[in-house]
């Protein structure tokens, strides 16, 4: 299983804020299709596939992988999880 976060990240690129998060199965790109195609008509501008399967180590990849190099922040308001920003 994986997880798939979506989200939306703020006009000035500091925030990513995590809105959604799926267990889906390892690839399974018809069910990611169908998770996101409705989560961007109505707003939202940022998905990811993650192999992991928890939310919280989801959302610490997010912010590892997309936020962290740029100075951004990753608000889950999902779990309200916060990264270690070590």
């Amino acid at each position: 299983m994986s997880t798939l976060l979506i989200g939306c990240w703020s006009k000035d690129r500091a925030t990513l804020s995590v809105t959604a998060s799926h267990q889906v199965a390892d690839g399974d790109q018809a069910a990611i299709d169908a998770l996101t195609r409705p989560a961007f008509a109505d707003g939202a501008n940022w998905a990811c596939e993650f192999d992991v399967d928890a939310h919280r180590r989801a959302v610490q990849r997010a912010y590892e992988e997309f936020a962290r190099e740029d100075g951004a922040w990753v608000d889950d308001t999902v779990e309200h999880f916060e990264p270690d920003a070590f």
